[in-house]
């Protein structure tokens, strides 16, 4: 059954891109002044317009995410095509552009309402959104208005004091992305410490780690413990959101304990529009693959939604040695009643690996010698591993009446891993020689989540709130089995091939379960017409963890409680500016003392990080820039002559500048920069105190542009750049990594195939091959960076 699905997909990639232009007949045009009679019934946007199109001749095509979530009122009368057109876009925002072939396409309207072809404003009275209605695109397509904040559901990025990124499936697909790393390259204060062809992602958000120990780190539709245990990808996700900073009160505890933020993937829902969209891709040497995206809904209204998604790839990667394939499979099922809304989302996913890319460490005292190409590679060719993962989430919301809603969710995931393959990689000497011990893992991780909640809105006199109540439950079990053979000796620069170890398959065995549960409760407080918003919120967390040896028996438990506040200011001067200051605060469980020290076995109570945020969002109209300065406090656990305690602290200070929209017609840009001051203020060995962390730079920038040829209708041009200046390998700051800099160009052309909407797209990352270490973990391991690699794409929507 694999391999025929397989088979099917990419059969479809090679007759799609071998498939001749086919050009149709001349369009007609909204400026004919004939009048004629149209009966076309209210319903999304996207199918009113394209019966529309039909039925008067004209050529339109546009992205479907532009009408997401868009009503038209329909048309009944005898009209002109250009009356017909205004009335069915009155209210949306939206308005058509003529293109030089006679063409037509859509685009937001301006505020200024300069350009392209502006049909008459008609008013209407607007319906109030559904709550589980995403937050609408910003102007450029890249970047929403709004996402996720955990508990207390969708807000506007000027109503929340924190600051956010919210990416689009817009910028996913334009962007060739694969897995939510990639997407997060657009981020200046997120860096990826994962490997470019390695098995896991992980990453640092203001300095901190997140994701390092893969137990669900990620969040799935606001949920921990339903993403993939090592990686997600972009194939069923709608949106990647990120919120900068702690966020125990918003989602809760996070499983590995990351304090850094909190990335959110909200998962891709039926459309209004019905959609089958097959896209087709190519990435060096001989990557191959084929996606399936269908959206469909049912019943006398509608109610009924389905959204599928699929895909494969496979073949040779850019890097020596290695190849991977990928089989993707993703449900949504999803109900809208009047007052009920259901959702149910599946997933399943496998990731195959030869020669699976490993991190480096480097002996102490030697210099870190200069990057290897990125296509060699220093694992053996007999290396592999295999990745599952089945996930499932049920959602529900009832509004109880116009003032209460209440919510619930329950599910889970299983991971399961097996490798065969080299430890990480230690460099032992300058000129790059290096050791590694070969092993079989084999890893089953079970998560479970379950919550449930309120969300009450009311007026105290001249101040309104919104309140939310929410009872959380999780739950996850790792069981590990390990055999190692023999060390390997090796080249960074010249790898040198060994033969296969013969090491037994291990048995997997239980090694800890972990409990977090508890409850939490914010109010916002909105004042003066929303110029004021003032938002209060505590939650009490418990920890209940215990940690087993192999005879299955307790070796250590672990049972501590703590209470996280929230306090939030946004103070709106002037119609377009939000002034915002937060403190809140991060939780992360506290250590048990190691065997080798005197006080073995002694449980600490969780750690608490606290963070303190002031900032500024000015929104131009098409463009937004946002400036926040953050510091950032979390402790940790030593062990000083003998004895472990808590006597270490991190102090992250940083400053973060954003922009992101369309700073001119048919020009958009993305980016922003960092600014870090990391310290270690304390620790228990005096030489280190006032050192810089591993793996924080000083700075972090990016810059990501497009911009519409004006001389080629459908055709963008895109570049991009990412800057990390140098990064402390060990806590001594006596190792570190070079800066580096990485360009990407690109190009897509949107255009009507067989009058079916279709985009090509190319992406050469890393353009000039530069040779680079890409980031480094908090435990000291770094990794090669990416070479220089072409990506391909064709989309078409049947």
């Amino acid at each position: 059954m694999k391999l025929a699905v397989r088979s099917a997909l990419l059969s479809l990639a090679l007759t799609s891109v071998a498939t001749p232009i086919a050009m149709a007949a001349a369009p007609a045009q909204l400026d004919s002044t004939a009048v004629r009679s149209f009966n076309i019934a209210p319903g999304p946007l996207g199918a009113t317009l394209s019966r529309f199109a039909a039925e008067s001749g004209i050529a339109l095509s546009f992205q479907p995410s532009l009408t997401e979530g868009l009503a038209s009122p329909g048309l009944s009368g005898s009209y002109s095509t250009q009356e017909a057109m205004s009335r069915l876009l009155a209210g949306s925002g939206l308005e058509i552009v003529s293109r030089t072939d006679g063409s037509y396409s859509l685009a937001p309207r301006p505020t200024d309402s300069t350009g392209g072809l502006t049909l008459a404003e008609t008013t209407i009275n607007a319906t109030q959104a559904r709550p589980d209605e995403l937050p609408s695109v910003y102007a450029g397509g890249q970047v929403a208005r709004g996402g996720r904040l955990g508990l207390m559901g969708n807000k506007d990025v000027m109503d929340v004091p924190f600051s956010v990124s919210n990416y689009t499936s817009t910028l996913i697909k334009d962007q060739q992305a694969v897995t939510v790393a990639d997407v997060l390259e657009r981020d200046s204060s997120v860096r990826s410490t994962g490997q470019t062809g390695g098995v896991v992602d992980s990453f640092f958000i203001r300095g901190f780690p997140v994701g390092e120990g893969n137990l669900g780190e990620l969040a799935f539709d606001g949920v921990y413990g339903v993403a993939p245990n090592y990686r997600v990808f972009t194939e069923y996700a709608e949106r990647v959101e990120v919120i900068k900073g702690p966020g125990a009160l918003l989602y809760g505890m996070s499983p590995n304990s990351g304090v850094g933020g909190v990335i959110n993937v909200v998962p891709k829902r039926s459309l209004d529009e019905d959609l089958t969209r097959f896209t087709a891709s190519y990435a060096m040497n001989t990557q191959v693959g084929g996606h399936v995206d269908i959206s469909r809904r049912f019943g006398e209204e509608r109610q009924f939604g389905i959204r599928i998604n699929g895909s494969t790839q496979q073949g040779d990667t850019a890097i020596d040695k290695q190849s991977r394939d990928v089989d993707i499979g993703a449900i949504s099922l999803d109900y809208r009643g009047e007052r009920l809304r259901t959702t149910l989302d599946l997933i399943s996913q496998q990731e195959e690996f030869d020669a699976p890319s490993r991190p480096f460490l480097i002996k102490s005292g030697v210099k870190v010698p200069s990057a290897a190409d990125g296509r060699i590679n220093v694992t053996q060719d007999w290396s592999w591993t295999t990745t599952r993962d089945k996930a499932a989430l049920l959602g529900a919301e009832y509004d109880m009446n116009d003032a209460l809603t209440v919510f619930a969710h329950a599910g889970g995931g299983k991971s399961d891993v097996a490798r065969l393959s080299d430890q990480t990689p230690t460099i032992l000497n300058d000129a790059g020689d290096t050791t590694s011990t070969p092993g079989y893992y084999k890893f089953e991780v079970e998560r479970y989540t379950v919550d449930a909640g309120a969300r009450l809105r009311f007026d105290t006199g001249p101040i309104s709130h919104s309140a939310t109540f929410q009872v959380t439950h999780y739950q996850d079990e790792l069981s590990r089995g390990i055999i190692t053979g023999a060390p390997v000796l090796s080249n960074l620069y010249h790898p040198i091939d060994r033969p296969k170890p013969l090491i037994a398959t291990p048995d997997v065995l239980k090694v800890s379960a972990t409990e977090l549960s508890g409850a939490a409760l914010a109010d916002t407080l909105s004042m003066m017409d929303e110029r004021l918003q003032v938002t209060f919120g505590l939650r009490e967390q418990n920890i209940h963890s215990n940690n087993y040896n192999t005879a299955g028996t307790v070796t250590s438990s672990y049972d501590k409680s703590k209470t996280t506040p929230l306090f939030g200011v946004v103070v709106k001067p002037w119609e377009h500016v939000s002034l915002y200051y937060n403190y809140i605060e991060g939780l992360s469980k506290g250590d048990i003392a190691p065997a080798t020290a005197s006080n073995s076995g002694e449980i600490f109570a969780p750690y608490i990080s606290r963070q303190q945020e002031v900032g500024i969002k000015v929104d131009y109209g098409t463009f937004t820039s946002t400036l926040s300065l953050f510091q950032i406090k979390k402790p940790s656990g030593e062990l000083a002559s003998g004895v472990f305690s808590v006597q270490g602290e991190q102090r992250n200070r940083g400053v973060e500048l954003n922009v992101f929209g369309e700073i001119a017609e048919g020009t958009r840009l993305l980016g922003g920069v960092t600014f870090l001051d990391a310290e270690m203020t304390k620790t228990s060995v005096v030489a280190n105190r006032g050192n810089t962390p591993v793996g924080v730079p000083d700075v972090q920038a990016n810059l990501w542009a497009e911009w519409d040829t004006p001389w080629i209708e459908g055709l963008t041009l895109t570049s991009g750049a990412i800057y990390t200046s140098s990064q402390y390998v060990d806590q001594a700051n006596t190792q570190k990594l070079d800066p580096w800099t990485r360009f990407d160009v690109g190009a897509r052309y949107s255009t009507r195939i067989a009058e079916r909407p279709t985009t090509f797209r190319a992406t050469v990352q890393n353009v000039f091959d530069r040779e680079y270490w890409s980031g480094v973990a908090s435990y000291g391991a770094f990794s090669q960076g990416s070479p220089r690699t072409l990506q391909l794409s064709a989309t078409v929507d049947f």
